[in-house]
């Protein structure tokens, strides 16, 4: 960073206890920072804080890359886990798709259009169906079949791309295969996916007709980071859309589609804009 000024984000999570927003601002202070946002929150039930703190430093008494040794005492103090991100930095994304078009479309349209600091070195998926999409876009597509006894080849491959392309996350944009351990333990909390929130009621390969057979009332979708538990890892974002016994199944699906591009959209300008604190199995999402 240079003497001009430059803003940062710290996220902090700690235990509870009287002192913590008062010692991280007095330190800001003494570096001749100068605050322009801050979150917090206490999750009661742990007994844990949490905080999203935006600031600028111009030319303080601590160039920035000496800021990890200068807090160290206050974090010691506090027993935190913390972070420093540079929003300035643009992200480098990939994109992993299968067949369905709509978020794929949807993320390269908000990129395209300057809406959020990320580059898309890469679109990667296991059939050669949306390489168009890609093309349109000019965005390098990579297609990696996968069978059972090749997974673990084209995973390798797979993740030797992403390193080569110096990918910061993974962005699961209907992309219809199981990761492994391995791939996610690359990535933690750095894979996002996007899918309908009929789980567990109605699973399998045809969840709208299911639910259309129902009468369900509610379509939702839900955005989360990927753990080796399936469909289980830290919720980001969601959203619902009302249907009624007018709407036929193409409508859900539609009215479904929609929903998700808008809700996957959401949870990635949160990641890109540093507002996510995991903690255990679920996520504080600051907006």
């Amino acid at each position: 960073m240079s003497a001009a000024s430059s803003t940062m984000v710290l996220l902090v999570s700690c235990p509870d206890r009287q002192g913590i927003v008062a010692a991280v601002t007095d330190f800001i202070a003494r570096l001749h920072g100068n605050i322009v946002d801050l979150e917090q929150h206490v999750a009661r039930e742990d007994q844990r804080f949490f905080m999203r703190l935006e600031f600028e430093l111009e030319g303080g008494t601590v160039p920035i890359e000496e800021f990890p040794r200068a807090f160290q005492p206050v974090a010691e103090r506090f027993e935190m886990e913390w972070d420093l991100r540079d929003p300035s930095r643009r992200q480098r994304m990939a994109i992993a798709v299968t067949r369905e078009p709509h978020c794929l479309y949807d993320i390269l349209a908000r990129c395209r259009s300057g809406e959020w600091n990320v580059e898309v070195p890469l679109v990667f998926a296991n059939r050669e169906d949306l390489r168009h999409v890609a093309e349109q876009f000019g965005v390098p597509f990579y297609v990696f079949p996968i069978t059972p006894e090749t997974r673990e080849a084209q995973e390798r491959c797979e993740l030797e791309l992403l390193e080569r392309e110096r990918v910061d996350f993974v962005v699961l944009a209907r992309y219809m295969q199981i990761l492994s351990p391995q791939f996610i333990r690359r990535y933690p909390n750095r894979i996002i996916n996007i899918h309908h929130s009929f789980l567990p009621a109605f699973a399998g390969p045809r969840p709208y007709h299911a639910a259309f057979e129902r009468g369900v009332k509610i379509i939702g979708a839900t955005s989360h980071y990927v753990t080796e538990v399936l469909d289980d890892g830290p919720i980001i974002e969601q959203d619902v859309v009302r249907v009624s016994h007018r709407d036929s199944v193409e409508d859900m699906i539609r009215k479904g589609r929609d929903n998700e591009k808008v809700v996957l959209a959401r949870a990635i300008r949160a990641h890109i804009e540093h507002r996510i604190i995991v903690y255990r199995n679920r996520t504080v999402v600051f907006h």
